[in-house]
């Protein structure tokens, strides 16, 4: 009988990007219009605050990731070059090693021996990039796919409490954004626990006390520029 597990780290890498996208585009243009409609500003130029907090920060996240796992893969190529040139020239010395890490994990030294001398003589170089390196298909490195969930879930965050600026009252603006946000940042952190198979009340308060404290901030600041202009 088959048995097929149903497992999540696979996702790592877009759940990652995606979820810090969407939090950031709804903690920080929640934020942004708390802010600048607590300073007594008009729906309009809420609105464009609102507007240009998106554009600007899906672009910053784009830029962010890109750069930031970029980096990350530009490590892995190097670490690999390495390892591909060490393969060639001390292909005793790497097989010593691969075998004591499973030596290391508990296997008896010749069963170790027997393990790296099969999997290096199918892939060597694999073997050691996932065993010793610590690189696998699954969570290598992805620019352009980080890049893209990040900046593409911002936005999506950000649209949020963006919208509610054009439905909601003035005067009842502040507390509709915020409540709305908070309970925008609560199911967000409720469905990414629960894709990545974490504990949902956790990630659930942790999202939500976050993007209180800072809409929380924004709001006393902006009071406090709207009292003083």
């Amino acid at each position: 009988m088959q048995h097929i597990e149903n497992h999540r780290t696979h996702r790592i890498g877009w759940l990652r990007a995606a979820v810090l996208g969407a939090n950031d585009g709804i903690v920080s243009t929640a934020s942004l219009i708390v802010g600048v409609a607590a300073a007594n500003s008009g729906r309009s130029s809420v609105l464009v605050a609102g507007v240009a907090g998106l554009m600007a920060g899906a672009m910053a996240m784009a830029a962010g990731e890109y750069v930031s796992v970029s980096s990350q893969a530009d490590s892995e190529r190097a670490d690999l070059d390495r390892e591909r040139e060490e393969l060639a020239t001390e292909p005793e010395h790497e097989h010593a090693e691969l075998a004591a890490i499973y030596v290391a994990r508990g296997l008896e030294p010749g069963l170790a021996n027997q393990v790296a001398s099969q999997l290096m003589a199918k892939d060597a170089l694999g073997a050691h990039a996932r065993d010793e390196l610590g690189i696998s298909e699954i969570f290598t490195a992805r620019p352009v796919q980080a890049a893209l969930a990040s900046a593409c879930s911002f936005a999506l965050g950000a649209a949020l409490p963006l919208l509610l600026v054009l439905v909601v009252p003035a005067a009842a603006l502040v507390l509709s954004v915020a409540g709305s946000s908070l309970l925008f940042l609560a199911s967000l952190g409720a469905l990414a626990a629960h894709a990545g198979g974490a504990p949902v009340l956790r990630a659930t308060v942790r999202v939500t006390f976050w993007g209180a404290l800072a809409m929380a901030i924004t709001a006393g600041v902006g009071a406090l520029f709207g009292a003083v202009v």
